[in-house]
C-alpha cells in the first residue's frame, strides 16, 4: 500500500457520500470530477502549488467513505474533523515531515488524539487504538504510517490498496483558505495534538 507510505492525510467516515464529504471539508461538491490517479495529480499544477491548496480524492467503500489528500493537512484539523463527525464518525491518518498523528472524533467530538511514534502523547485513560497502533508500527511492513492505515482498514473492514485508490474518483482541489479553520489561520501542522473532548460541535 505505497499510497499511504509517502507524506499524506487521509479521513474515513461512517454513513456519508462523498459529495456530503467534500462540503464539511468546506469544499463545493458541484466542482467534483471523476478522475484516476494520473488525472487528479495533473491538478496539481505549478499555478495551483503557488498557494496551500489539497488534492481530494473522495469514494464510498462499503458504509464508510474516505477522503485522501495526496498534497495537504485539512483532513487533520479539529474543524473539519468535527464537521465530518457531527452525528456520525470518523478517522483520521496523518503523515508529514516530522509529525505523524492519529485521530478518532465521533458526533463533533474528539475521542483518541495522538501521535503513535511518540510515547509522550500515548493517552492518560484507556484508549482503543493506542497498542494496536504500536503492536502494527513494530511488526508489519511497510514506511510512514502506512501500517497504521491498514491497521485502520483492516478494523473497518474496507479494502484501499494502490489499484483501489488509481482507479476514477470523485476529485477536487480545495484551498486552506476556503477550510474550516482558515478563519483562524491554522494549520494542524504546527499545533500539538487536541485533547479530547477540546472541541465540540454539536
Amino acid at each position: 500500500m505505497t499510497w499511504a507510505a509517502d507524506l499524506m492525510c487521509v479521513t474515513f467516515t461512517r454513513g456519508l457520500d462523498p459529495a456530503e464529504v467534500f462540503a464539511r471539508y468546506g469544499a463545493d461538491p458541484a466542482r467534483a470530477r471523476s478522475l484516476d490517479a494520473e488525472e487528479a495529480s495533473d491538478l496539481l499544477t505549478a499555478e495551483a502549488e503557488a498557494e496551500a491548496v489539497s488534492l481530494l480524492r473522495s469514494g464510498r467503500l462499503g458504509d464508510w467513505s474516505f477522503c485522501v489528500e495526496e498534497d495537504g493537512v485539512i483532513g487533520s484539523w479539529p474543524e473539519p474533523l468535527a464537521a465530518l463527525s457531527r452525528g456520525t464518525e470518523t478517522y483520521s491518518v496523518l503523515s508529514t515531515d516530522g509529525l505523524a498523528v492519529f485521530q478518532h472524533w465521533r458526533d463533533g467530538a474528539c475521542v483518541e488524539n495522538f501521535e503513535p511514534d511518540m510515547p509522550s502523547s500515548r493517552p492518560e485513560g484507556p484508549s482503543e487504538w493506542w497498542d494496536g497502533i504500536q503492536e502494527a508500527l513494530a511488526t508489519e511492513d511497510g514506511s510512514g504510517m502506512s501500517p497504521v492505515v491498514a491497521l485502520v482498514l483492516d478494523r473497518l473492514a474496507l479494502r484501499l490498496d494502490d489499484a483501489t485508490l488509481d482507479a476514477a474518483w470523485p476529485t477536487l482541489m480545495l484551498s486552506e483558505n476556503d477550510a474550516p479553520a482558515a478563519s483562524r489561520g491554522r494549520s494542524y501542522a504546527s499545533e500539538a495534538p487536541v485533547p479530547p473532548g477540546a472541541i465540540e460541535v454539536l
